[in-house]
């Protein structure tokens, strides 16, 4: 009696072991992606077996999948890319600025989703009345009265300071993504996405297989990859242990299966140990590319040169600077390269030459001269 209990027991553990992916896709409301491993949806799927920890959604009334960041407070999410392991969400105040200031300080390091990298940024706030036309104001952090920006050059800082009377509310190191990455010197409040990606579990490799990631089962919390549901690849293993399932009665099947299930098990292992040596790959590093822009000292030797009431620029330049095509304005503080003569707002130019050595209109390569500040009359 004691041997039948056994070969039952062992019967049922392989019946477990072996079971099919049961954790159906979800939606909430009219999004466009689905919510599956690695996430789940609280009060629709079994989040113990169908979800991985931490990343749990919950469906608003409205329609919305929310994410909870430790630390951080809920956001909506946009979309999940389950093939790059990437996250987007917005914030439902639509006012993602106002929390990117504490983002790096308040979100918790036990949160298993991270930026893919930072950047840091100066917070100012200056009168509506002074901020130039051409610069992007926080529309979310400002009034008719007060102008928030953020920049992420000092030497623009330094100069919003000194010539507009601007004040600094904070310094933060904010999420780089793709919204913003390299776009300008100022944040906008077009940036409307903060994206985050996640190591664990990792999944590229099944997804873009088009499997589907899962628990083994409720006993085995090892991540494995299935066939996707709705293909009607059943394993020929299942199909097997369902059929001895019926025939569970008759004694010497029963000890077969017994048997049976331990080479299985076996064999499993040893097969999912020769998978994963033979998916090992060797990453290479790209090497950065050194800079080819000129160094500070440089920059700063280049006469400067006050705009006087008329706006005019002394040599041959025209009423606009190149760069960011604005046109000039009394008072602005412009930079001329020596030789060719080409001016430019200043901290255009500057930003241009820490990049690229050469004027962007001649692509001449400037060289040093000495320090002149120049003021011009009407």
């Amino acid at each position: 009696m004691d041997i039948l209990k056994f070969i039952s027991f062992s019967f049922l553990l392989c019946l477990t072991v072996y079971a099919g992916y049961d954790c159906p896709d979800s939606i909430c409301g009219n999004n466009h992606f689905d919510i599956r491993f690695p996430f789940g949806m609280e009060g629709r799927q079994n989040l113990q077996n169908c979800s991985y920890p931490g990343f749990s959604l919950i469906c608003s009334n409205q329609g919305r999948s929310i994410l909870s960041l430790p630390g951080a407070g809920d956001y909506y999410v946009r979309d999940i890319d389950y093939r790059t392991q990437e996250i987007q969400l917005y914030d439902p105040s639509d006012c993602l600025p106002k929390r990117l200031m504490n983002f790096s300080t308040s979100f918790s390091s036990s949160s298993p989703f991270k930026a893919v990298a930072y950047r840091n940024y100066t917070f100012l706030t200056c009168s509506t009345n002074l901020v130039l036309s051409r610069l992007n104001v926080i529309s979310c952090l400002s009034n008719s009265t007060t102008s928030t920006l953020a920049t992420t050059s000092p030497s623009v800082a330094s100069q919003m300071i000194s010539l507009y009377s601007c004040s600094i509310i904070n310094n933060s190191s904010v999420p780089a993504s793709w919204a913003f990455q390299y776009q300008s010197d100022f944040l906008t409040d077009l940036i409307t996405d903060l994206v985050l990606t996640w190591d664990e579990p990792n999944c590229e490799e099944c997804e873009v297989n088009q499997g589907v990631c899962g628990f083994k089962n409720a006993i085995i919390r090892e991540i494995q990859c299935f066939d996707s549901p709705g293909t009607g690849n059943k394993r020929p293993v299942q199909q097997v242990l369902k059929f001895i399932a019926i025939t569970l009665l008759i004694p010497g099947i029963t000890c077969l299966i017994g048997v049976s299930c331990y080479f299985c098990l076996e064999y499993s292992r040893s097969s999912r140990a020769s998978a994963s040596i033979q998916s090992i790959t060797t990453r290479t590093t790209v090497a950065p590319q050194p800079a080819t822009g000129l160094d500070d000292s440089t920059i700063e030797s280049y006469t400067k040169v006050v705009l006087g009431e008329s706006g005019r620029v002394p040599g041959p330049n025209h009423g606009s600077c190149p760069i960011c095509l604005a046109e000039y304005h009394p008072k602005e503080i412009v930079k001329c390269i020596p030789e060719c003569e080409h001016c430019f707002h200043a901290e255009c130019i500057d930003e241009w030459l820490k990049i690229n050595g050469s004027c962007p209109v001649c692509r001449n390569n400037p060289s040093p001269a000495q320090v002149t500040w120049l003021l011009l009359s009407a």
